[in-house]
């Protein structure tokens, strides 16, 4: 069965911007569970623009809903994760002037210092997954450096769709990928810039067991409702 888990980064961006207390991360935290949400994914960035430090140690200690949180390798950001400890753990890149995420992980030029991370955190045992692009390479590096998992980056795919060119080599591209990981012993997930159409083309990847699905799921939820989004969402996975 494959897996839902729900963003609700910019559930904290709607309370931010008023700089009050509504909307609740934590609330929504437990709202998305009971929808009917496998997991939690919030985004702990250096800059604090959306989930702060206290949303993530709230959340992170709820029990029965499992957290995904997604950090940058930046030593602070690691080791105020090794303190909230999470169930997962999910590294992704960072860059200060970035609107979202751009890409995966450059893993060969961080090779020793995410390997290091991954031990750090296989040591607490927390499932750690790699933010990566759709590459075999990055997949067997991801598989040497000891990570649990990969996300395959799928924001060049979803672009590719809204757009109405032609994916059929991209989509391809990450079927290979997931095909690899998974026969080498990675579990694949996939996320950013999923959408209705996206997903339910990626849902027909066996390998692929986890969706990681957020801004369009919140946006969505402003005209539908959150519940219903999330059950739309978890019909089309299956």
């Amino acid at each position: 069965m494959k897996r839902l888990g729900v963003n609700i980064d910019h559930i904290a961006t709607l309370r931010n911007a008023r700089g009050e207390l509504h909307p609740d991360p934590l609330y929504a935290a437990k709202f998305v569970k009971k929808s009917g949400a496998d997991s939690i994914t919030i985004h702990l960035r250096e800059d604090r623009r959306h989930i702060k430090d206290d949303d993530a140690k709230k959340i992170c200690s709820l029990k029965k809903i499992l957290v995904n949180l997604e950090i940058s390798t930046n030593s602070k950001m690691i080791n105020k994760a090794l303190k909230i400890k999470p169930n997962f753990i999910c590294l992704v890149p960072e860059n200060r002037k970035e609107i979202t995420t751009e890409g995966g992980l450059n893993l060969k030029k961080n090779k020793n210092k995410i390997k290091t991370i991954i031990s750090k955190f296989k040591r607490k045992r927390i499932r750690t997954s790699l933010f990566i692009n759709p590459s075999i390479k990055d997949i067997k590096t991801s598989y040497e450096l000891g990570s649990d998992c990969v996300e395959i980056h799928t924001g060049k795919l979803s672009r590719l769709i809204k757009s109405k060119k032609n994916y059929f080599k991209e989509f391809h591209r990450i079927k290979k990928c997931s095909y690899i990981a998974k026969k080498i012993g990675l579990e694949v997930h996939a996320g950013h810039g999923l959408d209705y159409k996206t997903t339910q083309l990626l849902s027909r990847v066996n390998e692929i067991e986890e969706f990681n699905i957020g801004h369009y799921l919140i946006g969505e939820s402003v005209f539908f409702g959150l519940s219903k989004v999330i059950k739309n969402f978890k019909k089309v996975i299956k």
